[in-house]
């Protein structure tokens, strides 16, 4: 099962779909984040640990109704975390006083309908997002950089499953080797630059990171499959180097433009006017 995320209005929000059961589990603490409108993971986190001791304390069938499963973190690996069932989050809302109550229930009715539709059809998951970043103020030239990078890092990730890569961790090892070695920061430290948290660092990306990403994306893929690297040793040294690639062409591009290309702009101060 693979880490995805949805959204609840500004809250981007973990969950995993099951197959043979065909049952969303999303991250109970995002939810919690939702619901209290809380955007420190660390006290949403904490919120959620003091009110399970109480539903505990309570005899409540709730946290027994809440599995652990491992989601893709903050710092890129695979943690274990609850999840619940957007039925058992039903009755969990009822436990915690929030206006946005209502509005997320109705929200947990759409997703099940959603997964449906882009089953059948994902055109409309891609419709979807596009409208999303365009309530958000994205340009057509940023969506489309956006839509086209998430194309390019499919089909690296695509090569790496297929080339002995562990989804989840070593996914990630990977993603930060890439970044670090085009950018010079690591993921947490561009995300830190740009003064998110939970947030996806893509998604507050600029219209170059956006493209010295894909490059760097790009570049890894096709080194490695001219070198047919399989295993996390060989495309260690394959992302590496199409990191190196990106890195060459953003020096050369600062030097003839006199601008660095890692920013610490994001789209977070407009999300904010937008509630």
């Amino acid at each position: 099962m693979t880490t995805t995320t949805t959204i609840f209005e500004n809250f981007k929000i973990r969950r995993i779909y099951d197959e043979k059961t065909e049952t969303w589990y999303f991250s109970v603490i995002d939810v919690v984040a939702a619901l209290t409108e809380q955007v420190d993971f660390q006290l949403a986190r904490n919120y959620w640990k003091v009110l399970k001791n109480r539903l505990t304390k309570e005899g409540s069938q709730l946290v027994t109704n809440c599995n652990r499963l491992k989601m893709l973190s903050q710092d890129g690996k695979m943690r274990e975390t609850d999840v619940a069932t957007a039925e058992t989050l039903l009755r969990l809302i009822q436990s915690i006083p929030s206006k946005k109550a209502e509005p997320i229930k109705l929200w947990l009715a759409k997703v099940g309908y959603e997964r449906m539709q882009e089953m059948s059809d994902p055109e409309k998951a891609l419709n979807r997002s596009r409208e999303y970043w365009k309530k958000h103020g994205r340009s057509e030239k940023w969506i489309q950089q956006r839509m086209m990078g998430q194309e390019t890092r499919n089909k690296l990730t695509d090569y790496w499953g297929k080339n002995d890569i562990k989804e989840g961790e070593e996914f990630a090892i990977l993603t930060n080797i890439i970044h670090g070695e085009w950018s010079g920061l690591t993921i947490q430290e561009h995300k830190k630059l740009k003064k998110l948290n939970t947030q996806n660092l893509r998604d507050h990306m600029t219209e170059a990171e956006l493209i010295f990403t894909a490059l760097a994306e790009l570049s890894t893929r096709q080194i490695a499959e001219s070198v047919q690297a399989k295993g996390l040793k060989e495309n260690k040294t394959a992302a590496k180097s199409g990191g190196t690639v990106a890195k060459n062409a953003k020096i050369e591009l600062e030097q003839k433009t006199g601008r660095k290309v890692v920013s610490g702009e994001s789209f977070v101060g407009k999300v904010k006017k937008l509630k």
